[in-house]
């Protein structure tokens, strides 16, 4: 059985390279800003370490399924395979929802920027919009 995972050369250099620009940016002087770059490094190594060389929940899910499945990087969508369903996972029902419920939520949040913007423009609290509804609408 071969797996889609364990490319840990990208792993180290996208933490390098993310890393790297970051601290450009950033430009971390006192103790505190060291600590919170330490945190966003962190961040990222857990995030690549996911992405390009083991993901922890199939780690853990082996020891309760064996070699039930395939572990391939399809088979990574674990909601779909538990589910039973095949064929290409992004192009499923599950993902296509997903995607609907991302394009809104930028939407919503372009929508509240616009009034928040307007309102720090004006030194004033945001109440119009869908601030009038919520009071962190990017929080939604």
């Amino acid at each position: 059985m071969t797996y889609d995972y364990g490319q840990w050369w990208l792993v180290v250099l996208n933490i390098l390279l993310f890393g790297y620009f970051i601290k450009e940016a950033f430009k971390p002087r006192t103790k505190t800003d060291w600590r919170s770059f330490g945190a966003i490094m962190a961040f990222l190594a857990a995030l690549f370490a996911e992405m390009y060389g083991f993901p922890l929940t199939i780690f853990l899910l082996t020891s309760y399924f064996g070699s039930r499945f395939d572990f391939s990087h399809n088979n990574g969508h674990l909601l779909n395979t538990l589910l039973g369903q095949n064929g290409d996972p992004h192009f499923s029902f599950l993902h296509i929802i997903s995607y609907i419920l991302i394009i809104g939520g930028i939407v919503l949040i372009s929508h509240a920027w616009k009034v928040l913007y307007e309102a720090a423009k004006k030194n004033v609290l945001a109440t119009s919009g869908l601030y009038a509804y919520l009071r962190h609408p990017q929080y939604l």
